[in-house]
């Protein structure tokens, strides 16, 4: 393509992407109006679910090709603006839109390591890999692989390792479809996976990398734009300030004072030290289980014998009986609870302080978490280094120095949502202490028991202390929930919770689709064409 033309292409996807924000902010004012005239939560699940999945299956549709260069690099004609989007949308799966905020939550300081290590990984990229891999001008990773090493057997080895990878971590993006479908649509978790999977043929099978690249930069803009939304939001109902990052440090400092609160309030003592005798009594069970199972069954029975002889209160009685008919049926039952319970003593310690740098309670422990944090940082940017969806997306750009310039943007993109994920952190977090912790177990809020049902693993608010309020040693939550949760944490507008969930499908089908891509591809080229059928 001459530099005019392609000029004059960069031009018109300018164009054509700006009205497509344009049309995209103009749908959210009408579902934010359809709210406030009483529509349901559920059809503005349906609304963002089904119009979106449309929206990137008509964007596969325009874009299918028959030609093979098109098909496996889009032409070679991809800006390098407009490729970084792409490649943004491909690197910001599921668990980077969901997971990394929840992972900062729950791990404080200690989850800037996945940070530091996948923008460190764009560095080796961009100084490495991306400009070389351009140069060789092959169509896949194996297909470099052989290329430049001669013979199958490495090609072999590229394709293995390409089919791996990829099929592993496109699971995750299936678990985060059926995840956001069934919570925000009601549909279930089954239907939502398959509802998901038939967006993502349509928008990569017809029209290859063509297609892929053309989607994940419409994917790109509406997961920026629903990451952003809450955090801005939210800085501004906490702080008054609607730049995120500055908001971050005022709220942080919040957070560390209500976690100095809670650490010397006597509830959440006592709920830790609940926790720390029921660990102790199920490590002494363990020693002998079937004598603590007997000497656990026979205690009970007394208990009730006793309180009915004694003409005990008929609601201390009814209690002894549900205590001996809760108690295991057999010592196999009895040994699980008891290794169940042994687990509690982590949630005897003290609510970690999120800033805190390499925790531990000796100079050695420190020193381990020093150490743990650098290996995360480097596992993390060699294995992004590596990724083979993501390296194949530098073959779709014009020139080296073309490719070179999309690393940048790749990062810059990325950089976005990876610089505010921390702030949503502790935004959440700073809810989270404020209205939940100290609220009654008799009006807990809506979401919780949403939530809980979706998949338990995700929430569970126990009243170990029977007080009738929530204390955080209480609660047990998953990091998946935490950046589609937020916006009904904080009482936002249902509107803003189904832009959440469009954008965390965004994030799961964009990297889908460049996974199955990779795997596609290294069947039918690297391994039929090359290998098989020359």
């Amino acid at each position: 393509m001459s530099t005019f033309s392609h000029s004059a292409f960069n031009t018109q996807l300018k164009k054509y992407y700006t009205w497509y924000t344009g049309g995209f902010i103009a749908f959210l004012i009408a579902l934010a109006i359809a709210e406030q005239l009483g529509m349901s939560r559920r059809w503005i699940g349906y609304w963002f679910l089904f119009a979106t999945i449309g929206l990137y299956a008509g964007i596969g549709i325009m874009s299918r090709t028959a030609e093979v260069a098109e098909y496996y690099v889009a032409g070679r004609r991809v800006p390098a603006f407009f490729n970084g989007m792409a490649t943004g949308a491909d690197w910001m799966s599921a668990a980077s839109f969901i997971g990394m905020a929840g992972t900062l939550f729950l791990s404080g300081f200690d989850g800037l390591a996945f940070v530091m290590g996948w923008t460190g990984g764009y560095c080796l990229v961009a100084l490495f890999l991306a400009p070389y891999l351009r140069k060789f001008g092959q169509f896949t990773i194996p297909d470099f692989l052989g290329a430049r090493y001669g013979g199958n057997i490495v090609r072999t080895i590229g394709i293995f390792a390409a089919i791996l990878c990829s099929f592993t971590y496109v699971i995750a993006q299936i678990y985060g479809v059926g995840l956001i479908t069934s919570r925000f649509t009601g549909l279930e978790f089954g239907i939502g996976v398959f509802v998901g999977l038939g967006g993502i043929l349509v928008c990569s099978m017809l029209g290859g990398m063509k297609a892929v690249t053309w989607t994940q930069v419409a994917q790109y803009i509406i997961l920026i734009i629903a990451y952003m939304t809450p955090v801005v939001w939210l800085g501004l109902k906490h702080t008054g300030i609607p730049v995120p990052q500055v908001a971050y440090g005022v709220t942080l400092q919040k957070v560390g004072e209500l976690e100095k609160k809670m650490n010397a309030d006597p509830k959440e003592l006592e709920v830790r030290q609940i926790f720390k005798d029921r660990a102790a009594t199920a490590t002494a069970a363990l020693k002998d289980p079937a004598k603590a199972y007997a000497d656990g069954k026979a205690a009970a029975t007394q208990r009730v014998a006793n309180l009915k002889a004694a003409n005990a209160p008929a609601d201390q009685v009814t209690a002894a009986e549900k205590a001996l008919a809760a108690y295991p049926k057999d010592e196999a039952a009895a040994t699980a609870q008891w290794n169940k319970d042994k687990g509690l003593a982590a949630r005897a310690a003290p609510v970690k302080a999120h800033a805190e740098p390499f925790p531990g309670a000796t100079e050695d422990a420190r020193n381990t978490a020093r150490l743990n944090f650098l290996g995360i940082v480097f596992c993390m940017m060699f294995g992004t280094a590596a990724l083979p969806h993501i390296l194949m997306r530098y073959y779709t750009t014009p020139s080296v120095q073309q490719a070179r310039v999309s690393v940048f943007w790749s990062l810059f993109f990325i950089f976005l949502l990876y610089f505010t994920a921390p702030c949503l952190a502790v935004l959440a977090k700073y809810d989270m202490y404020s209205n939940l912790v100290g609220s009654s177990f008799a009006t807990l809020p809506g979401w919780a028991a949403a939530w809980a049902r979706v998949d338990p693993g995700l929430l569970n608010i126990t009243d170990f202390n029977m007080d009738g309020i929530v204390q955080w040693a209480e609660v047990v939550i998953g990091g998946d929930l935490i950046v589609l949760a937020t916006p009904e944490i904080a009482g936002l507008p249902y509107v803003v919770s189904g832009l959440v969930a469009a954008g965390g499908l965004a994030a799961a089908l964009s990297t889908a689709d460049g996974l199955l891509l990779t795997i596609a591809n290294a069947l039918s080229h690297d391994l039929y064409y090359k290998m098989i059928d020359p």
